[in-house]
């Protein structure tokens, strides 16, 4: 996927990949982490996530690393946050209070950048990649967190029927990708009936899965 679609995507409004609410896997299985209190919480592709105000609010620190400008921009602006804006490299980086969200590329990243980080959510990040950039992100991931404990979700559905994003992801290429770490699935649900343009594409199973990522 080249910038230029996420950038209009944004620009178009098009962002069906936002939710209106915080995320249940987040908010059911991200205590059993038992992730200390104060920590970092690096969250690759966030866009303007009520997850990052979530992970906030329960004492983290949160990284969050976005293409769009407008996004990062909307974010602040639609929860009344100030944001200090600097520079970090390739990166220009909002700080407000707890949450950092560093706009730019996230293959850009370096390990002294998320050197603090020993957090990982990734909801929409995973999902929105097609496969040769998917097995670049995990790559990076195991690059830059030697330490970490964290949340997946990912979709599985037949490809062949319609073109992502979001991509299919298959138990299989999770395990294989996040080889060095302990994979969990924590849950498992059916949500073809929530979604309405798979249906239509002739979609017959939608699985929405939920890890659990150690290392």
């Amino acid at each position: 996927m080249e910038p230029a679609f996420w950038h209009k995507r944004w620009a178009d409004n098009q962002i069906g990949f936002h939710q209106p609410q915080v995320n249940p896997y987040l908010q059911t299985h991200w205590p059993a982490l038992g992730l200390a209190v104060g920590a970092q919480v690096l969250v690759p592709l966030c866009g303007k996530s009520l997850d990052l105000l979530w992970l906030a609010a329960q004492g983290y620190r949160v990284l969050g690393v976005e293409l769009s400008r407008r996004a990062v921009e909307n974010f602040f602006a639609e929860h009344g946050l100030v944001a200090e804006v600097s520079q970090r490299g390739a990166f220009e980086v909002w700080r407000c209070g707890e949450i950092e969200l560093w706009c730019g590329d996230v293959f850009a990243l370096n390990a002294e950048d998320v050197a603090g980080c020993t957090g990982l959510y990734d909801r929409a990040a995973l999902i929105a990649l097609p496969h040769r950039m998917r097995e670049r992100y995990m790559a990076l991931l195991d690059d830059l967190l030697p330490t970490a404990k964290g949340l997946l979700v990912t979709l599985d559905y037949d490809q062949s029927l319609l073109d992502g994003p979001p991509f299919s992801v298959g138990d299989g290429e999770v395990r294989q990708g996040f080889a060095a770490w302990q994979v969990n699935e924590v849950e498992g649900r059916e949500i073809l009936d929530e979604s309405p343009k798979f249906m239509k594409a002739g979609v017959g199973s939608l699985l929405e899965r939920a890890y659990s990522v150690r290392r």
